[in-house]
């Protein structure tokens, strides 16, 4: 392959060929995301369905971890892949994914739960999201070069925005498909209708295979490759290499981190915490992400371009501080908006749990097996269930107290408590009518635009920062490290943290950490790449 391809990729701009080809890209990406978000949008019917055999809490907990599961393995999926993409090729490699991740959301779909099959039930699901886990792995980095390596030097940032963009888009895809499915099959959708998204997936699966049978091969690797040039053990080179090992460190602390948590943050974690915590209706909650997701994905794109002119550096920085400003006012926003009743419930009449420490334990049950039936361990778990946020006092042994307010409950009776938190103000569910939509909206949107500014330029910056023969493996595995661990598993963490301790807000410190680590490292480690050559070896 001559010197033309590469030249033609980056001072010549593209050829309608190739632009119809990154779209093809884009649009696979997009299939291939509806299929992985489904799960996390649908994970509190997804708990009752396969893991009804331990208490509403631990399910839910269970549902999250399953849903991180696919996140877990990601790394590895991104070694797998990335080798076979630096060895192989971009298009087979993009090919393998979108098989892998279409059959086994269809496969979910098909899954009897725990009613029928018992503990087979959910063993089997985790390992469909861990097959899901491994195809996202290779799809991110593969997608990310493929239109990289296509676009012109001073477009990058705006031509892989539009990669950035897909994760987006599919969220937004899937929750528009489940909003008419809940629509279509109304009260039946949490016994069954719950499935068809999963079953639909089959025909974005036969739509995505052929787009991407009828992609070219990345004209960067076909000249490497020609030159004889690509990397025969890219693993080793990028991970054996001191240098090369640095960027990847600096890379993954640096920006993959909190670009993952200020994602999950805005589109997963403020759905739970509306839907789970503020007991708002899901269906509410769902319209309310779906038009903050429609407002706000144009400036994944935005400021993809802006990175163009001012650098990658300065918007991914912009994206962490404001994080680190803002997450825990806005989620203290959504509780005044979405569930004001809770807010002045809990300003009127604060709710303190004062028992012998020793009678209380972490609400949290792997096996089913453990016996929370203490009054301390009824009383939380009631009021975790109920979305009241409650304080935790020490006690002598065999005090437990409930105090609402100036009301005391002594010991544990359900009745009586229900009784008193409702008269105390304390709602069973948000009240629709009293539900600030326009603000919640707004509140989601902020921080989406946190979001699209670490996410904007992360493709282009990602690309930047190695060369040709090693950049599939050596920029797959610190992406999926932030995104599939750091990331992927803030929403079952921050929600332990809060049932745990009974601040709804607590959980909020997970996200706050990570964004202070990725800021001062990204601050002095972090090197400018938007004027880096990326044709290389």
């Amino acid at each position: 392959m001559s010197n033309s391809i590469a030249s033609a990729a980056s001072t010549a701009g593209i050829s309608r060929a190739e632009r119809k080809v990154i779209l093809a890209s884009s649009l696979g990406t997009v299939f291939e995301w509806y299929d992985f978000f489904l799960y996390g949008a649908l994970a509190a019917i997804i708990g009752k369905q396969f893991f009804s055999g331990v208490n509403e809490t631990t399910a839910f907990i269970f549902a999250l971890m399953t849903f991180a599961a696919g996140f877990v393995v990601r790394p590895f999926g991104a070694l797998v892949f990335g080798r076979l993409g630096d060895m192989v090729g971009r298009k087979y490699t993009f090919l393998a994914t979108i098989v892998i991740m279409g059959l086994s959301t269809f496969l979910v779909g098909m899954l009897p739960g725990y009613a029928t099959l018992g503990i087979a039930a959910p063993l089997i699901l985790v390992s469909l999201r861990m097959l899901q886990g491994l195809a996202i792995g290779g799809e991110y980095g593969g997608a990310a070069i493929y239109v990289a390596e296509h676009a012109p030097d001073h477009k990058r940032g705006g031509y892989t925005s539009w990669i950035q963009v897909t994760a987006g888009a599919g969220l937004l895809l899937s929750l528009l498909v489940i909003l008419a499915c809940r629509k279509l099959t109304g009260d039946a959708f949490n016994e069954w209708g719950w499935r068809l998204p999963f079953l639909l997936s089959i025909f974005l699966l036969a739509i995505s295979t052929w787009i991407r049978l009828s992609m070219q091969e990345s004209p960067a690797f076909l000249k490497m490759k020609a030159e004889g040039k690509h990397s025969k053990a890219p693993i080793s080179e990028a991970f054996g290499n001191w240098p090369n090992l640095k960027v990847v460190l600096i890379s993954l602390f640096g920006f993959n981190g909190g670009q993952a948590v200020t994602f999950y943050c805005a589109q997963f974690y403020s759905l739970f915490f509306l839907t789970q915590i503020l007991k708002v209706d899901p269906q509410t909650a769902n319209l309310m992400l779906i038009a903050s997701l429609i407002l706000t994905t144009p400036l994944f794109l935005y400021f993809g371009h802006l990175s163009d002119r001012i650098g990658r550096k300065p918007v991914l920085i912009a994206g962490l501080a404001l994080g680190l400003a803002l997450t825990f006012p806005a989620f203290g926003w959504l509780t005044d908006y979405a569930n004001p009743d809770v807010a002045s419930a809990q300003s009127r009449a604060p709710v303190t749990v004062v028992a012998d420490p020793a009678s209380c334990h972490f609400q949290f049950d792997p096996i089913g097996k453990a016996k929370l039936n203490t009054p301390c361990d009824q009383a939380k778990a009631l009021l975790a269930k109920s979305g009241v946020p409650y304080q935790q006092k020490a006690a002598p042994a065999g005090v437990t107290e409930v105090h609402i307010g100036a009301t005391v409950q002594q010991g544990f009776d359900k009745k009586a408590l229900q009784d008193a938190l409702k008269t105390a103000g304390y709602p069973d569910k948000a009240d629709p009518a009293k539900i600030n939509h326009a603000m919640v909206i707004l509140v989601l949107v902020l921080l989406s635009v946190i979001s699209a500014l670490t996410y904007g330029p992360l493709a282009a910056m990602m690309v930047e920062l190695f060369p040709t023969r090693i950049r599939y493996t050596s920029m797959s595995l610190p992406y999926h490290l932030g995104n599939g661990w750091i990331g992927g598993l803030m929403p079952t963490v921050a929600f332990s943290l809060v049932v745990y301790t009974g601040d709804i807000l607590y959980g909020l410190w997970y996200p706050i950490v990570v964004y202070a680590v990725s800021l001062v490292v990204s601050l002095l480690f972090l090197k400018e790449t938007f004027r880096n050559d990326i044709h290389g070896h």
